[in-house]
Order: C-alpha cells, then sequence, then structure tokens
C-alpha cells in the first residue's frame, strides 16, 4: 500500500477499520488470526491493513504508539484505537458498532 492509498483509507467519509500491524511482531500475527475470525462470523472483508514500518509518517501523524493497533477513522477524524486484543468476544464487542 503506497501513501496515496494510505490517505485514502484514513480520509475515506465512511467508516474504516484499519489493522496497523508489523510483520515482525508476533503479538501482531495473533491479532490478525482474531481479526480473520471476525471477518468469518461478519462473512465479509472488514478490516483494513497497513504495515506500520512502511508508513511513519501516518503512524506519527494519527499518533498510533505500539501496533497492534486497530484505528477506526471517518473522514479523516480518529474514532476509536484499540491496542489490547484481548479475545475475539471482546473484539467483537468493540467492533460489531462500527461494521456497517
Amino acid at each position: 500500500m503506497n501513501t496515496t492509498d494510505v490517505k485514502k483509507l484514513f480520509e475515506a467519509p465512511q467508516t474504516t477499520l484499519t489493522f496497523v500491524h508489523s510483520p515482525f511482531c508476533a503479538t501482531c500475527h495473533l491479532a490478525r488470526q482474531m481479526l480473520t475470525t471476525l471477518e468469518s462470523v461478519f462473512d465479509r472483508e472488514v478490516f483494513k491493513e497497513m504495515n506500520a514500518s512502511l508508513h511513519p509518517e501516518w503512524m506519527q501523524h494519527y499518533k498510533i504508539k505500539s501496533v497492534p493497533c486497530l484505528i477506526v477513522t471517518r473522514g479523516g477524524e480518529v474514532e476509536e484505537k484499540i491496542y489490547a486484543f484481548h479475545s475475539v468476544s471482546y473484539m467483537y464487542e468493540k467492533v460489531v458498532g462500527f461494521v456497517e
């Protein structure tokens, strides 16, 4: 994903749930498995992805402190940042209201 694609992703008028990760982060891999499970529950792709290592300017702009992070944006505004992916049921409760 290039910088233009990331800008379009974060500034989209609809609610966007973006999974920010690093390929060398073991916790990120576990978090991704949880999100994959949720996508099977919703029966569609729900989450976009961004490799934090490739986009440090966006990490700084949106003040993302660590990975994994699920950042919820709408029209360029942050609605929520989720850093702790406790369990699939916890994540379901966190995102169900954002899934349109």
